[in-house]
């Protein structure tokens, strides 16, 4: 596990300050946008980013990473709103009160969700990250860059020439200041110089405060408060399918975030802590009138570009951000949409992995494949769905590759016929297998020696079995080499028909009953 004070402060606390303050800015319109595709208001998003990013920056499996709501995530929350909904409706309420109870079959499915994370952290299932295939994972990051790209193309609507004049001059900003100095974050230089410059040259252009009204927020703190359908049986069962798909999406979003900070920082991280700070930080967000959330590769990148490689930064991101939601609104809503837009278009230039295009044409086709394939699925469906899809393609390439067992074959001076099998033997090899016998024009004695091969799964332990009972129906007899003590148990007619030779290996069969 990792330790909190050893890695409370990255390179400096004051890169990590800085860059916690840029980041907390950077978060206040995904925040809103997020919490308008959840359809809820935008205090559930933002007071999402604050719990779960503050409980994620102190207990999290990477520090610096930054958690909050998500896009991912509100995509399938918007099923929860709708069904919601309906049964309110169907209850007779309306207005305010529907407002309000469609916020708590969403803050359960954020308790449930969490519960989830947590038994995946505690049962040790982080680990399966590493089945992600780097292709799998190069198309995921070459897929959100894009994503991150496209969704600030919403902020655009209506934009004057002064707009993009500011989307320009931020990134180039953020292009040229570090190759002057890294004392100070240049997302953080953009924000201040720009923000400045529209006050006073008073500019026409769409500003924070334009995308949602935070006024009526001002000193407001989330509150504790217990979901009203907790206890709610019927609530339950609706938003338990969601639920799932939201632990499933939060775990495999953060898990392929905190892959993509170990190559950035070479260091690793925990997978599993960092399910359980998720579930914890979702269960918190549950309890407080909060939407559940996830990492943020977007957020992330510019904290760990900007400098912010301590917890501290994640801490210091999510207090900026509540600050600024509760006290400084007038200051937040002053700050340029356009700022914000240049800022996360420098982020996707970043986060798209370009060395891809050089090697797609070095590595084998199926890995080329599978990059496109997740990188496509990702830009016009669904994070889960795209990385699911990458692991099972690489995972039946993997199998064709491998679906080949060999045999060679020799006459004893006995007369009898040895076959020696090479590869392993799986359902994928089952029919390689079964080819390589003649039993009609073998000896009346057969040998098959199995020490240069592996018996992989049940599949190959029947194919065995069936080939004895071939043989024993042709009338001759048969002995079998180095086969494992579990193979012996599993198979019926091999028992019978054939004997065993000793010196056996030692390895078990993949099989469930």
């Amino acid at each position: 596990m990792l330790n909190f004070k050893d890695h409370l402060i990255g390179k400096s606390a004051k890169d990590d300050i800085l860059s916690g303050l840029v980041v907390a800015v950077a978060l206040v319109p995904e925040a809103i946008a997020f919490s308008f595709i959840a359809q809820v208001s935008p205090i559930v998003g933002l007071y999402a980013a604050f719990i779960l990013g503050l409980i994620t920056a102190i207990m999290g499996g990477k520090p610096g990473m930054i958690s909050g709501a998500t896009g991912a995530v509100a995509i399938v929350l918007v099923g929860v709103s709708i069904a919601a909904k309906d049964v309110l409706i169907s209850q007779g309420i309306s207005g305010d009160a529907l407002s309000f109870g469609i916020v708590q079959y969403i803050t359960l499915t954020a308790v449930v969700a969490g519960l989830m994370q947590i038994a995946i952290g505690a049962f040790k299932m982080g680990k399966f990250i590493r089945l992600v295939p780097q292709p799998a994972l190069h198309g995921f990051v070459n897929g959100l860059a894009v994503v991150i790209a496209m969704s600030q193309l919403k902020f655009l609507d209506g934009a004057g020439y002064s707009m993009y004049v500011i989307i320009i001059g931020t990134m180039l900003t953020m292009y040229l200041l570090p190759k002057v100095t890294s004392a100070i974050p240049s997302g953080l230089v953009a924000i201040i110089v720009f923000t400045a410059s529209v006050y006073y040259f008073n500019l026409d252009t769409k500003l924070v405060g334009d995308l949602a009204s935070l006024t009526e927020f001002k000193g407001l703190l989330p509150q504790f408060h217990i979901p009203d359908v907790l206890l709610n049986f019927e609530a339950f069962k609706l938003v338990l399918p969601y639920a799932i798909i939201v632990a499933l999406v939060g775990i495999i979003e953060s898990l392929l975030t905190l892959s993509v900070l170990d190559e950035i920082s070479g260091k690793r991280g925990s997978a599993n802590q960092e399910c359980i700070a998720q579930g914890a930080g979702n269960v918190t967000c549950g309890f407080f009138g909060a939407m559940p959330g996830c990492a943020m590769i977007g957020q992330s990148i510019i904290n760990y570009t900007s400098g912010g490689w301590g917890r501290l930064s994640g801490i210091v991101a999510s207090l900026g951000l509540i600050l600024l939601v509760a006290l400084l609104t007038d200051l937040l809503n002053i700050i340029p949409v356009a700022i914000l837009v240049g800022i996360m278009w420098m982020v996707a230039i970043g986060t798209f992995e370009w060395s891809s295009f050089a090697r797609i044409t070095k590595m084998p086709r199926s890995d080329a494949f599978v990059l496109v394939t997740v990188t496509a699925i990702t830009i016009v469906a669904d994070l889960a769905i795209a990385v699911i899809s990458g692991v099972i393609i690489s995972a039946l390439v993997f199998a064709w590759k491998h679906a080949k067992v060999t045999a060679k074959t020799h006459i004893e001076d006995d007369g009898s016929k040895i076959y020696d099998f090479d590869g392993p033997l799986f359902f994928g090899s089952v029919t390689a297998f079964n080819e390589q016998f003649d039993i009609a024009h073998d000896p009346q004695e057969v040998v098959l020696d199995f020490k240069d091969a592996r018996v992989m799964d049940i599949s190959g332990v029947e194919a065995i079995d069936a080939i004895t009972k071939k043989y024993q129906e042709a009338g001759k007899s048969i002995k079998i080499r180095h086969l494992s003590n579990e193979c012996k148990s599993i198979m019926t007619n091999a028992k019978q028909f054939c004997t065993f030779e000793e010196d056996d290996p030692k390895y078990k069969v993949a099989y469930d009953y």
